[in-house]
């Protein structure tokens, strides 16, 4: 019989790589919590119909990397390849969508997208999202990206750039659609993808998000969509740098930047570093003033980010795992109930540490204890089992000390200050 294994573009995490996602979400959920955010739980899978609607159709994900098959009722279901339509969906249904309140929500788990596996995107991969409805104020969109900055400093990322546009607004933006569409039916077309060639037609704006380096150079000079923005959406987008440059947050002007996703409007950014290659985007998201209504709810503006976790997890310096406090070597059978009771009151009292669960010689034992990274050794031997006590050995400097067994909680509690 042939050994099963993970499929591809799936993988498994131990302890210390589980560790450093376990500390991005701590992190996450302190940063967040500041902000006015609670947590919110979504299912993983959801009707395919969605996706379709609040992605949209002509998208790639929704047409290359959506895992969406029928189920026995022949509906058609969908792995969420993203949080934010499975977050609207939620909040529509529950009643938590209104023009005049503000709801702020956060959430993390697993993503699926189809599509090639490279570092630091598989097919399971795993985001942080954070989603601000109610406010169309100019002060949500630059408190979202300062939040998401704050965040990311906290995790001690370096050499980051916060990448700024604006998309414009239903009003304006056809007009930059048009004009981008006539620029680029004036270029060779056989300098482009067949991808682009495609999107000239159904969605101009993904041209500019293309990643082909030929298509990149033959679009350089496109038209800025900064420049066919409406007053109100030019001084929408102006009033948010306004408030980065007083709050002291460096960003970058993207005329390129439009993002993979259709219902975005007026601010978009992308936070992105150049120390994982090509795919270098950690944290992204904007405004999505239509989404909600576009789902079936009320007229509610709204905007967010996400963060791929593996993406954070490939920028984040090394950490040292927290040393346990203690291990306890057992070398007598008889001594095995009184170890058992003291480690379990040890724990109670906010100690950490493990037992061996059978009775070693001092050597073994002094070997397991040396591999648990523990800063003492409790030994309870023949010995100290007949005089009521513990050897403590500290496993740095080798000194051993005998306590009373009940003398053991307070000074290992003093030792861990």
């Amino acid at each position: 019989m042939s050994t099963l294994t993970a499929i591809k573009g799936f993988e498994d995490r131990f302890s210390p790589e589980s560790d450093t996602f376990t500390y991005i979400e701590r992190v996450a959920r302190e940063i967040f919590f500041r902000y006015g955010y609670t947590e919110l739980r979504t299912p993983v899978l959801e009707h395919t119909e969605l996706f379709c609607r609040g992605i949209g159709t002509e998208t790639d994900v929704v047409q290359k990397e959506m895992y969406t098959f029928p189920d026995r009722k022949g509906r058609s279901l969908t792995m969420r390849p993203e949080a934010t339509a499975g977050v609207m969906r939620a909040c529509i249904e529950h009643g938590r969508c209104a023009p005049d309140a503000v709801t702020k929500v956060f959430t993390t788990g697993p993503m699926f997208r189809y599509e090639r596996p490279q570092k630091g995107r598989l097919r399971q991969f795993h985001q942080l999202n954070c989603e601000c409805l109610g406010p169309v104020e100019p002060a949500a969109d630059a408190e979202l990206l300062i939040m998401a900055m704050r965040f990311l400093t906290a995790l001690d990322l370096k050499d980051l750039s916060l990448q700024v546009n604006s998309l414009g607004c239903p009003s304006c933006r056809p007009v930059y659609r048009e004009r981008l569409h006539q620029w680029l039916c004036s270029l060779p077309q056989d300098g482009l993808c067949e991808d682009c060639r495609r999107r000239m037609e159904t969605n101009p704006l993904r041209v500019l998000d293309c990643k082909v380096p030929g298509c990149k150079e033959l679009t350089a000079d496109a038209p800025h969509i900064l420049d066919a923005n409406c007053p109100d959406c030019r001084a929408h987008f102006e009033t948010v740098l306004r408030l980065l440059e007083k709050a002291g947050v460096p960003y970058v002007v993207n005329h390129r930047l439009v993002r993979g996703l259709d219902y975005y409007v007026r601010t978009t950014f992308e936070i992105v570093s150049d120390q994982i290659g090509a795919q270098g985007t950690v944290a992204g998201g904007g405004r999505y003033d239509g989404l909600i209504s576009q789902l079936g709810g009320p007229a509610t503006p709204g905007l967010g980010f996400a963060c791929g976790m593996e993406r954070l997890a490939l920028l984040m310096p090394e950490r040292t795992p927290a040393r346990p406090d203690f291990y306890m070597a057992v070398l007598d059978e008889a001594a095995r109930d009184d170890a058992f009771l003291l480690v379990q009151k040890l724990r109670d009292a906010g100690l950490t540490g493990e037992m061996g669960f059978t009775a070693r010689s001092m050597k073994s034992s002094m070997r397991q204890a040396g591999k648990s990274g523990a800063r003492y050794a409790l030994i309870l031997g023949t010995d100290e089992f007949a005089a009521g006590t513990v050897t403590l050995k500290d496993m740095d400097s080798g000194e051993q000390t005998s306590l009373p067994q009940p003398e053991v909680l307070s000074r290992l509690s003093g030792a861990s200050l």
